[in-house]
């Protein structure tokens, strides 16, 4: 099982629940891979499988709250990434998601911190907002600043 990551770990499967044994398996609190749920939840089987439809709906819920605020005003990309977190308290497919999701967040925050891309980065700022000035300079030198409450009817 390719999990994205540099390390190596034993696949164990157990009734329900998928683990990967060592440092590839834990997450930051050193528990494997599958369900969180409460034990006595994940000792009904109807229990356990209500419980992991009430989470998809709980999850889906909000994942469709994020993908509506996309394009309207809202923090769109963070909560669908609730939504995934939701998911991944009780599905594998989503555990391995976001911690693909995380490790490709954490690479780019690195490469951004490097000097020679944030120089890149400046450079690149500085020459769009010179073109955007001549632009508007253009604009306003050809067209003069007309309010649009003094515009008159012609």
């Amino acid at each position: 099982m390719n999990t994205g990551s540099d390390q190596q770990g034993d696949v164990v499967a157990a009734a329900g629940e998928v683990r990967v044994e060592g440092p590839a398996g834990e997450d930051g609190a050193g528990r494997g891979l599958g369900s969180r749920a409460p034990e006595f939840v994940k000792a009904r089987r109807a229990l356990h499988l209500s419980w992991q439809v009430g989470v998809f709906v709980v999850g889906l819920a909000v994942v469709a709250a994020g993908v509506v605020m996309l394009p309207l005003p809202g923090p769109g990309w963070v909560v669908i990434f609730g939504g995934m977190a939701i998911w991944a308290t009780e599905f594998v497919w989503a555990q391995l998601v976001l911690r693909w999701t995380k490790r490709k967040v954490t690479e780019a925050a690195q490469r951004a911190l490097d000097p020679k891309v944030r120089r890149r980065n400046i450079a690149l700022t500085v020459l769009g907002l010179v073109i955007i000035g001549a632009v508007a300079g253009v604009y306003l030198w050809k067209f003069g600043v007309v309010v649009p409450w003094k515009i008159q009817d012609q």
